[in-house]
């Protein structure tokens, strides 16, 4: 199966970012890509958190998911729609949710973030997803074309335990890291929780200096079950190919059967 990672710089203009979306489907799709992933805030970085409260969509509903839907049908892919802020019912915040659609347009899965990034440099770099958004509760796995096919986010990457009980043949990860965090950790995560699961894991990530003044690492990957990476886009808007080999990842699992080995 050929995989695309999306790299984006996303603004705090949702239609601007939504075009961006269109052109880089289109180009992943014309470049033989059948499971098309985008980043974490692909649809926008707004000026403060509380920006995505102003754009956020019932399920189901509203100018995002219409977009997500569109181009999986239009294209015939597999689409996986990093993160887009969903209404919470009952509550005041947003869900960070990823979406997957399917060759059809159909929604295929939903994932709502389970850990919520904190962090506080003391140099003034402070972030807290919390004040605005709903944690989930669920971990989510679904098949595709015969993959076992895990969802997390950015942040999850530091909780080894949510893989582990989902037993992917397949990781999606899409993040917008901080410089900080992902100059110091993004790749070690990347190639760790690949190696640890014999898993494929693909990682479209914000990667640049947005207008809201974050900086972003980038580096969106595609790592193989042996650790090795496959593709890289540095910084900048790009795309990252690869293909997913079934017989490789096989292959690995045959010769170190790790995962027959568990016994905790």
């Amino acid at each position: 199966m050929r995989l695309a990672a999306i790299q984006l710089v996303s603004t705090p203009r949702l239609y601007d970012n939504l075009e961006r979306t269109r052109h880089w489907v289109n180009e992943a799709a014309a470049q033989g890509a059948e499971f098309i992933a985008l980043p974490e805030y692909f649809c926008l970085m707004g000026q403060s958190d509380t920006d995505k409260l102003g754009v956020a969509e019932a399920l189901g509903e509203g100018p995002i998911q219409a977009l997500l839907s569109e181009l999986a049908r239009q294209h015939g892919v597999w689409l996986l729609g990093g993160t887009l802020p969903l209404k919470s019912e009952g509550s005041d915040k947003v869900s960070n949710t990823s979406l997957v659609f399917g060759p059809e347009g159909q929604l295929q899965a939903r994932y709502d973030k389970i850990h919520l990034f904190s962090f506080h440099s003391g140099l003034g770099e402070s972030y807290d997803e919390g004040r605005v958004q709903q944690a989930g509760s669920q971990p989510v796995a679904f098949e595709m074309k015969g993959l076992r096919t895990a969802l997390s986010i950015c942040y999850d990457l530091r909780f080894p335990e949510l893989y582990r009980a989902l037993t992917p043949d397949l990781i999606c990860a899409p993040s917008a890291f901080t410089h900080t965090t992902g100059k110091a950790h993004w790749e070690l995560l990347l190639r760790a929780r690949a190696v640890e699961n014999l898993a494929y894991l693909t990682a479209p990530a914000q990667g640049g200096l947005h207008e809201n003044g974050r900086r972003t690492w980038g580096h969106t990957m595609i790592v193989d079950p042996w650790g090795e990476v496959l593709a890289c886009v540095p910084e900048g808007e790009g795309l990252a190919l690869a293909t997913l080999e079934l017989r490789r990842l096989e292959a690995v699992r045959k010769a170190l059967p790790c995962l027959q080995h568990r016994r905790l």
